[in-house]
């Protein structure tokens, strides 16, 4: 197994595992994927990790790390599109990935990492309580944005 940072060369691999992960989402053009990579590839506090199996990507995340004017100017990061195949699950893949990702916020003296996770994905949870985040320390909140809605109040 190889763990490392992704390339444009694992972009179809990424995309397949989150097919998985949300196989009702219609997948991504390989077009308008090598434009979103060209645009990660840009900003250097944006990195996706992978884990390779015989040149099959098999688990993913990726991690943004962002600047911030509190904590002593200290910047946070902010793990997403945390996936696995299906037939590499409950192998520790994932628990490298994200590592991996923890890692590359230590090193850009990040002071916490966001993390947020569907709430019916209750094994997801315990996974990353396993590994060190407290889904009990802060209330997440998200807005939904879709084209032609306003935020209430907005």
């Amino acid at each position: 197994m190889e763990y490392r940072e992704a390339s444009v060369s694992d972009l179809k691999g990424i995309l397949n595992v989150y097919s998985q992960i949300n196989p009702e989402e219609k997948q991504l053009s390989p077009d308008k994927a090598g434009e979103i990579w060209k645009k990660i590839e840009a900003n250097p506090g944006y990195k996706y990790f992978v884990a390779v199996d015989n040149g099959k990507v098999v688990s993913t995340c990726n991690i943004s790390i962002i600047p911030n004017l509190t904590r002593q100017g200290r910047s946070f990061g902010v793990i997403e599109n945390v996936g696995t195949d299906i037939a590499y699950r409950k192998k520790g893949l994932g628990k490298a990935v994200v590592g991996m990702a923890i890692d590359y916020a230590r090193k850009k003296d990040c002071y916490k990492i966001l993390l947020l996770s569907s709430l019916k994905r209750t094994g997801s949870h315990i996974f990353y309580e396993k590994i060190g985040f407290n889904g009990n320390s802060k209330k997440g909140f998200e807005m939904r944005l879709s084209q032609g809605l306003k935020a209430k109040g907005c």
